[in-house]
């Protein structure tokens, strides 16, 4: 069975949003209600406005990690993810499916951030002056970050916003030199917190290649397993690590409630965790919380008052 215990799910106390996304080594964070939530889900103590200041204070930074996909990072963490983030060749490939074309993409959406604090989408089109729309803006941004240049600033008004890592962060994201050690750090860490895995699963959750995860693997040697602590009832958002962060969800979740908790259109719902096991899906209309059970399941009264208080705050 998966470790909750190496995932942070039965509450450790005292950590802060920043020591969680270390010893998660990164968290899914391409919805942002949902990454918030993921934090409520491994801390008793923790608020949203919390969250919210680790992110202001650039402790922790959201930006395209492993598998391309948005994640929280900690900031120093950012040079080995960096590292090992996908190629540019699927960016650029998406930016000519938007016909964003030419080959001085790079400095355009540079010119566009630099000084200019963190900026929305639609900012950004103006800025810009019809050389992209949309989506093409977003993948701008990525070719950005993919180079260093640009990471996703907090919410403004519940819409995303795009900001030069130089402004943010002080300097541009600098990679680390070293792949060897960046492939270790990645391994070590992955493995501390998806107790027990394999380099498929790896794989899987870094969007390596099998035979770099495998050198990865063989680098990071036998960190530790977590202690085994009490059983644990939680109520984990969608896209959660827990669910996102193994090459197969068989071992958590029985085949004929799959299409309960991914009813297809790339839509997760949120679930119910009992034990380690996916028991329902639960959802939530402002801070009320309904429950959809799989079965029987034990006595959710704490949990969801939890989840409301967080919300409330």
């Amino acid at each position: 069975m998966r470790s909750v215990e190496a995932q942070l799910l039965h509450r450790p106390p005292g950590l802060a949003p920043g020591e969680i996304v270390r010893r998660l080594a990164a968290m899914q964070a391409q919805d942002v209600p949902s990454a918030f939530l993921a934090f409520r889900a491994r801390s008793a103590t923790l608020t949203p406005a919390d969250v919210e200041a680790a992110w202001q204070a650039r402790e922790i930074v959201r930006t395209w990690g492993p598998r391309g996909t948005l994640h929280f990072v900690h900031a120093d963490d950012l040079p080995w993810i960096h590292a090992l983030t996908r190629p540019a060749t699927n960016i650029l490939r998406r930016l000519a499916e938007e016909g964003v074309t030419g080959d001085d993409l790079l400095p355009l959406i540079t010119r566009a951030l630099a000084g200019q604090g963190p900026l929305t989408k639609a900012d950004l089109e103006d800025r810009l002056k019809g050389r992209a729309q949309g989506q093409g803006i977003v993948h701008l941004v990525a070719l950005a970050a993919h180079h260093g240049l640009a990471v996703l600033g907090p919410l403004r008004a519940g819409k995303p916003t795009y900001v030069h890592a130089a402004d943010w962060l002080g300097a541009p994201v600098a990679p680390e030199p070293d792949r060897e050690r960046a492939l270790k750090e990645l391994a070590t860490r992955y493995r501390r917190a998806h107790h027990p895995a394999t380099p498929e699963d790896l794989a899987a959750w870094s969007g390596l290649p099998l035979g770099e995860s495998r050198t990865a693997w063989r680098l990071s040697g036998h960190p530790t397993p977590p202690p085994e602590e009490p059983p644990v009832v939680r109520l984990a958002p969608a896209f959660d690590e827990y669910v996102m962060g193994w090459r197969s969800r068989d071992p958590i979740l029985a085949a004929e409630h799959a299409r309960k908790v991914f009813p297809g259109g790339g839509i997760l719902r949120p679930v119910v965790l009992v034990d380690g096991v996916i028991r329902g899906v639960w959802g939530r209309k402002g801070a009320q919380v309904t429950v959809q059970p799989f079965g029987e399941l034990p006595d959710l009264a704490d949990e969801t008052a939890d989840v409301r208080r967080f919300l409330e705050a």
